[in-house]
């Protein structure tokens, strides 16, 4: 990756015990800043993205524009439990376990194995989840 890119955030950055959504605030502000990699655009506001904002019960567009906005992670996260679905403890706890092992046993197993064997991991038994694609693609595993 040239050095005028940054690479997002890790997926298991957690902020008030959600994991994902520090590294959803960080693409949008390296997007608005010209410092994310042209390969990240096409996911934006998709895939983990998507899940993140659906959980919370807001519009990706409506929570990156708060973000353009200058809102801190924290800040952004407020924003989106006031404006979307308040949820209770057990359902950000299994939130948690979700997002954090897709890839793994479910239906997008086969879409990992592929992105594996794509990137030249096919045999990194340690690469069971997105998230572990995620953080071994970007040098962080």
């Amino acid at each position: 990756m040239s050095d005028s890119y940054e690479t997002p955030r890790s997926p298991r950055d957690e902020i008030e015990g959600l994991p994902y959504f520090p590294r959803l605030c960080h693409k949008v502000r390296l997007q608005a800043a010209g410092k994310l990699h042209p390969q990240y655009h096409g996911n934006l506001g998709r895939g983990c993205d998507l899940w993140t904002c659906q959980f919370l019960g807001v519009d990706y567009a409506g929570l990156a524009d708060q973000v353009r906005a200058g809102k801190s992670d924290l800040e952004a996260l407020a924003w989106a439990r006031e404006n979307g679905i308040s949820r209770p403890a057990c359902e950000v706890a299994w939130w948690h376990s979700y997002i954090r092992t897709r890839g793994f046993r479910d239906d997008l197993a086969e879409k990992l194995i592929q992105r594996k064997a794509e990137s030249g991991f096919a045999e990194r038994a340690d690469i069971l989840t997105f998230f572990d694609y995620i953080d071994a693609d970007e040098g962080r595993m």
